[in-house]
This record gives structure tokens, C-alpha cells and sequence, in this order.
């Protein structure tokens, strides 16, 4: 097991880059904003494992400084790394260079003699590379001042390919096991773990490894959050061209069936889906040519890339007592402008079983309470939220739908709403203005009169 340590200690005052200052003095609060909706995804993600692999066409294109500035981030916020890189054009300008031919048969090298030589040191000069990007610790930059410890081992044992329809694919090998209690010993104390596409039997034979295997078994065993793939492709296209940003694992794998992606889009596709499918939370396929793509992922809602996960992430299920803070959070604005009625923690906790909640990976983002009155076949709808950055996305109308369909199965024939502020929203979706006369008496008798609210039915 061999170590890189950049352990330079931070200066007692470090200058902030000028673009920092720029964010913070033209929109400060947008700054903040922006700040505190990232924060969810800090919390949720701190001591989670990431496998991020990456081909050496990242390498050859110049990305690998800003992509360790990304990944010391990500270090810093307690999330632990695996990096698994591969050196494929590395090793084929080697043999370019040496006059070697090259072979490939069902997308694998043939690897002999002197391809395994190219291999070991192509792997060898990324090593030192991705460790040297680590050790910068360049001033104005996230990494100033940093400590990050890098840390590879021999974690791998590997099998030959061995011989299939006449081809003997020589020193191309398969991951046979991986040394799983050591990695997670090393996972676990904080330093970033980084594996080259190589593996050695045990009698110290080495082999050529796949790093998308390599990768996919990895995050497999680890049982890591996130397994991602850095990419020349942007993930997969829909018909219209844009990416698809979240695939269930059987829509990825019936995409896979149809045969209608490009080679690259679909081999990388396919590792995702295995490893979803064997235990891996996510896998994402990102686009290396867009900078920072790694950050703009992981912390915004939509993301840059593919995602493939077990089942899509966009969730409406009842609240709980664990999502209180989170429903306050939601309604604490619309309250202090007028638009709901204010209820404090008690109220949401007496009544946390009428609530819906609208949940996308871990983070809250909308809800909507529902009140039957059986004997009259009515129901409100209250305290419809939805976060501003998730508004005219029609996230309020999939709460909206979801209400009617749990109003209709209670046997509910009319929906009721009180506003003040959105008449026209409810009017657009079918709502008829109405009188306090229609409402349940229950109802009746606890109207406030000083909000003064409108009535809006809608028959189911």
C-alpha cells in the first residue's frame, strides 16, 4: 500500500479569490440562498461512499486538475472516495508509439506481452499524476490549504478471460475478489482510495482489467451511494435531443434491449444498471467536458447527467413525524406573506398523517394536507407548498393529482380549498368559486372571518 500526503498547514489568514468576493458583494442573497439549499444535500450525503471512475480520455483532455479540485470539495464535506481510473488511450498511444499492433475483440484488448507492458506504465504515469493533482494545494483554489491523503493497495485479485470462441485474450483479466475489509478500513479513515485498472493473481501474475468492471465491482462490495461514471458522452438522450436525467433501472435496461443507443452511451449504460441492480443506491453517467459536472450533480435537483436508480426518485408519500421540520420549513414563508394560515409545530404534529409530502433524493421539496368530512363526501386541501425552486415545474399539479386520487378512494365527491392569494391557479385546474354556505358545517364554524378567504370547489 503506497501514500500521497499533502499535509501543509492552512496560513492563519488565507486570501479569498476575487471571485469569491464578487459572488458574495454583487448578490449576497442569492449567495445565502443558494448556500442553505445546498446544505440538505451536505448533510445527507456526509460519511456516504462515492465510486467515481474515469477513463484516461478525462487525462489526455486536460480535466484531471478541476475534477481533484471537485473531488478534495467533496473530500472536505465527508464523503468518502474510491477513484478508479483507466489509461485506454494511454496504452494505445504506447503501442502507437512502439509500432505494436492492437487487437480488440468484443470491445476487449487482447492483451499480450507487450500491450500488459504499455498498460503497467500508462497506469503507473496516471497514478502519479492524479496524485500529484492532489498534492497542489494551490492558493485560490479549493484546494488551498487542504489535506488529502491518497491512498492505493494491490485491493484487487484478478482471473484471466481465458479463451472464448478461439480468442485467447492473454493477460486481459477479471476481477476475481476484492479485498473488501481492507478497502473499507481505508474508505473509513478518510483517505481517498485510488485503484488503477490493474489486478495480480495470487501467484503475482498481473492482468488488464476493464475499469468499468473494476468500478462497478467496487461500488458493488462497498455498498456505495453513488457509483459514477465520467464520461466523453452526456448521459442519455431523449427523443428531442436533451438529456434524461433520472432512468429506472428497468426503463435503462429496456433502452438497452431496444439497441438504439450509441456504443459508448450503452456500455456505460449497462455497468450503471448492474450496479443498481445489485445493490449500488445511483449511478450516473456525467459528461467530463462540462466543468465541475461532478458538483452540479450531486447538489442541484436536476442534475447534468443520467441517473439511474431502482426506481425513480420522485416520491409522494405521507408525512411522518421525522419530515415536521421539514413541512415548517416549507410553509414558514407562505405564512409570514399571508398566504397560509400560520400553524406552529404542535398543529403540524397533532395532524402529520393528513399531510402528503413530495420527496426527490432524500430532500423534501413539497406538501399538501388533505381533511375528509365522510358524512358530507367532502375534503379540503390545505397548505399546498412548494419550494421555489421546484415551482412552474408542475410540481404543485402532481401534489394536486395525487390529493384528488387519495380524496376519490375515501369516497369523496367534492374538494374543497380556502385562499387568499391563488384563485386563479385553483380556477385553471377546474375549480368553481363558491360560498361558506357549501362548505361542511364542521368547517363552517371554524372559518376565519378576519382572513376573509374564498371558497373554491372542484367535483371529483
Amino acid at each position: 500500500m503506497t501514500e500521497n500526503v499533502h499535509a501543509e498547514e492552512p496560513p492563519d489568514a488565507v486570501e479569498r479569490p476575487e471571485a469569491e468576493d464578487s459572488i458574495a458583494n454583487d448578490s449576497p442573497a442569492q449567495f445565502v440562498r443558494w448556500f442553505r439549499e445546498v446544505a440538505p444535500y451536505v448533510h445527507a450525503f456526509r460519511g456516504k461512499t462515492f465510486v467515481v471512475a474515469f477513463g484516461g480520455e478525462l487525462v489526455q483532455a486536460g480535466a484531471l486538475n478541476s475534477l481533484v479540485q471537485d473531488l478534495s470539495l467533496l473530500s472536505a464535506l465527508g464523503i468518502r472516495l474510491v477513484l478508479v481510473h483507466g489509461s485506454r488511450p494511454q496504452v494505445n498511444e504506447q503501442l502507437r508509439l512502439k509500432g505494436i499492433p492492437q487487437y480488440f475483440d468484443r470491445g476487449l484488448r487482447v492483451t499480450d506481452a507487450a500491450a500488459l507492458e504499455c498498460a503497467k506504465e500508462a497506469a503507473g504515469e496516471i497514478l502519479l499524476d492524479i496524485e500529484a493533482a492532489f498534492s497542489q494545494g494551490l492558493p485560490n483554489t479549493p484546494m488551498s490549504g487542504s489535506r488529502i491523503r491518497v491512498l492505493t493497495g494491490n485491493f484487487v485479485t484478478a482471473r484471466p478471460v481465458g479463451v472464448i470462441d478461439g480468442v485467447d485474450y492473454r493477460h486481459t483479466g477479471q476481477v476475481r475478489k476484492i479485498d473488501v475489509q481492507a478497502l473499507r478500513a481505508v474508505v473509513d479513515s478518510g483517505s481517498v482510495v485510488l485503484m488503477s485498472p490493474l489486478g495480480f493473481s495470487p501467484t503475482g501474475e498481473a492482468f488488464n482489467l476493464a475499469m468499468e468492471e473494476l468500478a462497478t465491482r467496487v461500488a458493488v462490495v462497498l455498498r456505495a451511494e453513488k457509483l459514477i461514471y465520467l464520461t466523453e458522452t452526456p448521459g442519455v438522450l431523449d427523443s428531442d435531443g436533451s438529456v434524461d436525467t433520472e432512468l429506472a433501472r428497468v426503463d435503462a435496461e429496456r433502452l438497452l434491449q431496444q439497441k438504439t443507443l450509441d456504443e459508448d452511451t450503452a456500455y456505460f449504460l449497462e455497468h450503471a444498471s448492474r450496479a443498481v441492480k445489485q445493490g449500488v443506491a445511483r449511478a450516473h453517467l456525467l459528461p467530463y467536458s462540462l466543468d465541475g459536472s461532478i458538483l452540479l450533480e450531486i447538489f442541484t435537483h436536476d442534475g447534468v447527467g443520467t441517473m439511474v436508480v431502482e426506481d425513480t426518485l420522485e416520491d409522494l408519500r405521507q408525512a411522518t413525524m421525522d419530515d415536521v421540520g421539514a413541512i415548517l420549513q416549507l410553509i414558514e414563508p407562505l405564512e409570514q406573506d399571508g398566504t397560509l394560515v400560520p400553524r406552529g409545530r404542535h398543529a403540524i404534529e397533532r395532524d402529520v398523517e393528513k399531510f402528503w409530502v413530495a420527496e426527490h433524493d432524500g430532500i423534501i421539496y413539497g406538501c399538501a394536507s388533505l381533511n375528509i368530512w365522510r358524512e358530507d363526501r367532502m375534503a379540503e386541501m390545505a397548505c399546498l407548498a412548494v419550494h421555489p425552486d421546484w415551482q412552474g415545474e408542475g410540481e404543485g399539479d402532481k401534489l394536486l393529482r395525487h390529493i384528488e386520487a387519495r380524496a376519490r378512494a375515501s369516497g369523496v365527491r367534492r374538494l374543497f380549498v380556502l385562499t387568499t392569494r391563488t384563485s386563479h391557479w385553483f380556477i385553471k385546474r377546474g375549480f368553481v368559486p363558491s360560498s361558506l354556505a357549501d362548505l361542511p358545517r364542521d368547517k363552517q364554524a371554524t372559518y376565519n372571518r378576519a382572513r376573509n378567504s374564498l371558497v373554491f370547489i372542484k367535483r371529483l
